[in-house]
């Protein structure tokens, strides 16, 4: 790709990728479905390969958007035409792995297609990511919508593997991309925002035509604890952190790709995974999780709180102590909570996230007073 100019100031996100991102929350919604009703390994798997593409879909319309100005007609009736895609991915992730499989690729095929076009006029566009979507993941999901439900998720992860290799196979390509360094921190925050609203769902939703006696009341706001603990993680601390290590990044290429591109899925999925948890827990206070709930509550936790680790390593080349510390401590405590009511699993989740953001805040307050920067990412 060559370079492109993103004019002088902050690029905003526009109006058009706001409006997008509803298409989103819809498809993030039919994907925490697709857990619910089968969270065991299996389960599991089939999930994160159907969000993979969904996810991509929406990152190479964001990526697209912050290198090149697309509140035009053009630009937006470009947008909309992805989110048409997304939209039928989404309406056809209930049946993807029966009835509807032909649906979910050909609708992520299109969006591929529909991005190439995007950045067409850029040099060599379609020698890259974008290519890659449109030319070999787009008709492997294709195909895979055309066969049984084994191969189908083997095309599909293969699919999968070929999108989140594109950015490293053509790194050096894409090192002549420049990239406006405020519009993406905030484009990935929003989607993570999306994928915590999923959250609220996940409590509210299970409980909302019941009588809500007293036990429920407690673990809708203890779920809710747990959801601000997740949120406040990135938000309190981590996003700011994000902007300031990709303004000042010697290769905004490599840290998009590392943080954004695959650090942000990683979170997302934790938050997924978190969300399904509640559905599973809140509506029954008094009862013991099985192994399948318990495992998506306190393992997506502990997967967003290793997410942490990750991204911090790959920004300031150091692992968050407290997170890491914080993660294991989730794991240690996850077969212990087997047998303990579903209200004691989320009271002890919802104490170590408020414990670990108190201690960080009081890293934060040390920090100010020392002068010392990014501290607390």
């Amino acid at each position: 790709m060559g370079e492109q100019p993103v004019g002088t100031g902050e690029k905003r996100v526009t109006w058009a990728e706001l409006y997008f991102d509803l298409v989103f929350v819809f498809a993030v919604t039919q994907v925490s479905q697709l857990l619910h009703h089968h969270h065991d390994w299996a389960g599991v798997g089939e999930a994160l390969v159907a969000f993979v593409p969904v996810y991509w879909c929406w990152v190479g319309t964001t990526v697209q958007a912050n290198i090149r100005d697309v509140d035009g007609v053009g630009g937006r009736l470009g947008i909309f035409a992805v989110g048409l895609g997304g939209l039928f991915m989404a309406l056809a992730l209930p049946g993807a792995y029966g009835s509807r499989g032909v649906l979910f690729g050909a609708a992520y095929w299109l969006s591929r297609l529909v991005l190439l076009a995007q950045v067409g006029r850029i040099r060599g566009a379609w020698q890259g990511p974008y290519g890659v979507g449109a030319l070999v993941s787009g008709p492997l999901m294709v195909a895979g919508g055309l066969v049984e439900d084994g191969p189908r998720v083997a095309l599909w992860a293969l699919a999968a593997c070929c999108d989140l290799a594109a950015p490293l196979a053509f790194r050096s390509r894409l090192a002549k991309v420049r990239y406006d360094p405020a519009h993406l921190p905030e484009r990935f925050g929003l989607f993570l925002l999306v994928a915590l609203g999923e959250s609220i769902v996940g409590i509210g939703g299970p409980v909302a035509q019941s009588r809500l006696h007293p036990a429920q009341l407690v673990s809708v706001a203890l779920a809710f604890v747990i959801s601000c603990g997740l949120w406040w993680l990135y938000f309190g601390y981590a996003a700011d952190a994000m902007r300031f290590a990709l303004e000042r990044a010697e290769s905004r290429r490599d840290l998009i790709r590392w943080v954004f591109s695959y650090g942000h899925l990683a979170l997302i999925a934790g938050v997924i995974a978190v969300a399904v948890g509640f559905g599973e827990t809140v509506a029954e206070p008094g009862a013991a999780l099985g192994a399948g709930p318990l495992g998506l509550l306190y393992g997506g936790c502990a997967l967003y709180l290793l997410s942490f680790c990750y991204t911090r390593k790959m920004m300031f080349g150091v692992v968050s102590p407290t997170r890491l510390a914080a993660a294991a401590l989730v794991l240690v405590l996850l077969p212990l909570m087997v047998r303990l009511p579903a209200l004691a699993a989320l009271g002890v989740l919802a104490a170590v996230l408020v414990g670990l953001n108190a201690w960080e805040q009081l890293r934060v307050r040390r920090s100010a007073r020392s002068g010392s920067a990014g501290a607390a990412a």
